[in-house]
């Protein structure tokens, strides 16, 4: 099996905010605010893929409401953050929209993301992940969290399916991201 065809099944993307959408630094602002960093082009991808009928989610611990207004200026609509328990997050959204665990991708980059990563069909993980996370994944980007993983996964899989390009000619492509 090549490396692409292991991406054939997958319909659904999951993805944990820090460190694989962000860069796993966070700014601290005096006001005790937080910022992180996301990746212009894993918001096209995310675009992309929403466009051409992927289900996208994001399930977080993390509290931003920075990241959520992002995530849904891309269009993401399932977005589970400041989440304690991850795997009832995912049971709920898979419960949701009746998907299957073999047909899930999800890309997480810590302990915290561990439990979810066991449950889906496809476990992925930025090549800068903790290795108990490196250990049980399927897949690892080339690329660190933030700096294009998202993108990654995104990409390979919408090839494989000839949906990255248009295959329309009056097809546009997202622009604004």
């Amino acid at each position: 099996m090549n490396e692409l065809e292991r991406f054939a099944d997958v319909t659904t993307f999951i993805f944990d905010v820090d460190g694989v959408l962000t860069n796993s630094q966070l700014i601290v602002l005096e006001d005790g605010n937080l910022l992180r960093q996301m990746n212009v082009r894993d918001g096209y991808a995310i675009k992309r893929a929403l466009e051409v009928g992927y289900q996208v989610c994001v399930i977080t611990g993390g509290k931003s409401q920075g990241v959520v207004s992002r995530l849904q200026g891309l269009g993401v609509v399932d977005i589970y953050y400041g989440v304690q328990d991850k795997v009832e997050a995912y049971r709920e959204f898979m419960e949701l929209y009746e998907l299957n665990d073999e047909n899930v991708l999800f890309m997480g980059d810590d302990v915290p993301d561990y439990e979810v990563m066991r449950l889906v069909g496809f476990p992925a993980c930025p090549r800068d992940a903790c290795p108990e996370i490196l250990s049980i994944s399927k897949y690892v980007s080339n690329r660190d969290g933030g700096a294009g993983a998202v993108r990654d996964v995104i990409e390979r899989t919408l090839r494989l399916h000839g949906k990255w390009l248009p295959s329309d000619p009056d097809e546009v492509l997202p622009t604004s991201v």
